[in-house]
């Protein structure tokens, strides 16, 4: 890297949160390069975006086969033929009955469309989110995004209409059931349900924590919606294309097979290449109206191409079932540190689904130790991430990560607890 490049960091906005002053070159499956040389193990996935890992050929030949044809075929105008391939791909997969999808750019675009056709089809405004959701950083996302108060701070007043609900956040003592009394008590002494047009979950968090929904819960909140004539919104932008063990959450077995009513999917739909989606049933596609939906460059060709290799790939090499396998094993090996002197007691869960995996630590940590583990996990050759208001570490490695990389994570993982305890 050049002087002049390196001095042109100075000129990139300081309001973007940066893990390390790194400048990525290349990235190969699991690992990234970087201008100074590094070989790094990434763990972090792009926070769960290159699910088929970094530059899966598969995806790059597909996305130099469309560069040759037509890159941007605005979806005002007319269709283009790779969205029409990718929604043939997507339909069978998604959960029952939805049968109408919608082409964005990012994961807060999907999810304020979703809210958009929520209200179109029912008249009303209001929509119940779980405290500790990340769902985008857009006015609307920002209004409905609890997982930290960075992502509001400044700038307000954002918009109304927006209601927090405790999510079931088992480590902290939040059951299933206190989190169910909590929402029935939201309706006694504040809601309507005349005014509530949707709820809005992630079945996992995500920044919020790495914390799993409880078995049943999802389904639990699919009928208190349907008592209260409310949409479901499931928001997988994060969950959704395998992270989990299963090609969504929601309708997984662990969830019970809860159907919701609006499913927003972006990050691992493209490997990397912007993309979003929204899912659902033609009733509710069909309230709104020709011009209601849009975006320059909402579902674009070149994106859509690699989202067709994406879907092809998850499928032929089996990367569902790699994502279940390789969960386990990483959940196994943390847990081994957990137990072992290396912890001194200090890390108090580790929890996951598929390949989406939280260590939180014990109120008696330190205080930040999250940022000091990745700066040590990096000296490692390992990117790790910490999240949530709590000392959350998350492991997200890409879904084809073989054994041996499980491994050398952890006890990269393993090296740098041992410096920072």
């Amino acid at each position: 890297m050049s002087a002049f490049q390196n001095a042109t960091k100075n000129n990139i906005a300081r309001g973007i949160g940066r893990m390390t002053d790194l400048v990525f070159t290349s990235g190969k499956g699991s690992y990234v390069q970087t201008s100074c040389g590094k070989n790094l193990l990434d763990f972090t996935c792009g926070i769960g975006v290159v699910n088929t890992g970094h530059s899966h050929p598969r995806v790059i030949a597909a996305a130099k086969e469309q560069l040759d044809n037509i890159v941007h075929a605005q979806v005002n105008i007319g269709y283009h033929d790779k969205m029409l391939e990718l929604t043939e791909l997507l339909l069978p997969h998604l959960p029952k009955g939805l049968d109408r999808i919608y082409y964005g750019t990012t994961g807060a675009e999907a999810v304020e469309n979703a809210v958009k056709m929520a209200r179109a089809l029912t008249g009303k405004h209001a929509v119940v989110v779980f405290r500790g959701g990340y769902h985008g950083r857009t006015f609307g996302t920002m209004a409905m995004t609890t997982s930290s108060r960075i992502y509001r701070q400044k700038f307000g007043p954002l918009i109304p209409g927006i209601h927090v609900t405790p999510f079931p956040y088992e480590y902290h003592g939040i059951t299933s059931d206190m989190a169910m009394a909590e929402l029935e008590q939201l309706f006694k002494d504040t809601l309507h349900e005349d005014d509530v047009a949707a709820f809005l979950i992630e079945p996992v968090l995500g920044e919020g924590g790495y914390a799993p929904a409880p078995p049943g819960f999802l389904k639990k909140i699919r009928e208190f919606a349907n008592s209260k004539n409310a949409l479901l919104i499931c928001d997988e932008v994060q969950t959704g294309f395998g992270r989990t063990g299963s090609l969504f959450a929601c309708d997984s077995e662990y969830n019970n097979d809860v159907q919701p009513d609006i499913l927003t999917m972006a990050k691992g739909i493209a490997s990397g290449f912007p993309l979003s989606a929204v899912a659902t049933y033609r009733e509710i596609a069909d309230a709104c109206d020709p011009g209601m939906l849009g975006g320059t460059y909402a579902g674009n060709a070149l994106s859509c191409a690699a989202g067709v290799a994406t879907q092809h790939i998850i499928h032929d090499e089996n990367l569902i079932e790699n994502s279940a396998k390789m969960g386990e094993r990483l959940r196994d090996n943390l847990r081994n540190i957990q137990q072992s002197e290396v912890s001194k007691g200090l890390i108090g869960d580790v929890r996951g689904l598929g390949l989406m995996t939280g260590v939180e630590f014990t109120k008696e940590a330190e205080e930040g130790i999250k940022t000091k583990l990745s700066q040590e996990c990096l000296e490692e050759g390992m990117l790790l991430l910490g999240c949530s208001t709590y000392e959350v570490m998350r492991f997200v490695p890409p879904l084809n990560v073989t054994e041996e990389e499980i491994d050398i994570g952890c006890e990269k993982f393993e090296n740098a607890l041992k410096r920072v305890l």
